[in-house]
């Protein structure tokens, strides 16, 4: 019966009410199979922002290379390059909030300070051109006093209000690929690590 266990390739269950650690187990070795595929996905929807200009002087994909060289050549570290990549991979996805689908599938794996920075940096960007477009450029006053308010506006202001040049020599993705793979390893939180 051990033997059968340990053999079990799938959960047996039809519903997890009737689950058990052996089906669980199972679960568990099926998904480390598949560990590290997230990275590919992921680099695979920045290849779709290639082309797409949103009527800017680059397409989405230039715009993300330029914010995450940027933060690169300044000196920043490889989780902060990282969300400099990824803060703007929900454009296409869910463009009416795409700040927040970036933070989400960056939280589990990067700091509370950059998780925000991504999360808000729509709101904080906008004091560059909200008032253009009939909006309040100073929306991003809300969050005054934030602990990590300076830490969004300067993203803002050093690396994503200024990659929108077309004359840029931007690294190109697979340079920043093994950093990806690196920052995007090993959860720092989440629901399913352990204490």
């Amino acid at each position: 019966m051990a033997d059968d266990a340990a053999m079990q390739t799938r959960a047996r269950f039809h519903a997890m009410t009737e689950g058990t650690a052996e089906d669980w187990q199972a679960i568990g070795r099926a998904s480390a199979a598949h560990r590290g595929e997230h990275v590919d996905r992921i680099l695979a929807h920045l290849e779709l922002l290639k082309g797409d200009h949103g009527g800017f002087a680059v397409d989405r994909l230039e715009h993300s290379l330029q914010t995450a060289t940027r933060a690169h050549q300044d000196g920043r570290d490889e989780e902060y390059v990282v969300c400099a990549l990824l803060h703007d991979i929900g454009d296409i996805l869910m463009p009416a909030e795409h700040a927040e689908l970036g933070a989400c599938i960056l939280k589990p794996y990067v700091s509370e300070a950059n998780h925000w920075m991504v999360e808000k940096h729509g709101v904080f960007q906008g004091y560059y051109f909200f008032h253009h477009i009939g909006l309040d450029r100073d929306m991003r006053e809300q969050f005054r006093g934030h602990p990590h308010f300076e830490h969004c506006a300067q993203f803002c202001h050093l690396y994503d209000q200024s990659a929108f040049d077309p004359a840029y020599e931007s690294m190109p993705l697979a340079a920043f690929e093994p950093m990806l793979r690196r920052v995007m390893a090993t959860p720092k939180r989440s629901i399913y690590l352990r204490d």
